[in-house]
């Protein structure tokens, strides 16, 4: 099984200067854990419930005045569409990650949670076996 076939498709994002409350509302809205942040460079940061607990809560930080990219995370580790459930786990685990945005080559074309994988792996989604090293 593929990154492909277990991301979302949907990606919900807001732009770096939206106000962390704005994101948290949307992120309560839509019932998901990470906001893709647009910024004008060719990359991208992500705004994830733990960017929200470290960085604002923890900080004592005023939602309605701090902007998302004063608080987002700038260094976003990707998967490829191509990749393994294997290697998902792998990077997740490594980089100590919940979301990863999915590139197909250099667009972005999807999220996977840690959430997502536990349920292939666990409800033993059709089509993933372990590969054996």
């Amino acid at each position: 099984m593929k990154a492909r076939e277990i991301m979302s498709a949907d990606i919900l994002s807001v732009d770096e200067n939206t106000p962390v409350k704005d994101a948290v509302q949307i992120m309560a809205r839509h019932e998901i854990g990470a906001l893709i942040v647009q910024t004008p460079k060719p990359t991208f940061g992500i705004f994830t419930q733990n960017d929200l607990l470290v960085r604002v809560v923890a900080e004592g930080k005023d939602p309605e005045k701090t902007k998302i990219r004063d608080v987002m995370t700038e260094s976003v580790q990707c998967a490829q569409a191509e990749d393994s459930v294997d290697e998902l786990v792998r990077v997740m685990y490594e980089e100590n990650v919940r979301y990863l945005p999915v590139m197909d080559g250099r667009k972005l074309v999807g999220i996977i949670s840690a959430t997502d994988l536990f349920e292939v792996i666990f409800r033993g989604a059709e089509g993933y076996q372990k590969e054996v090293v």
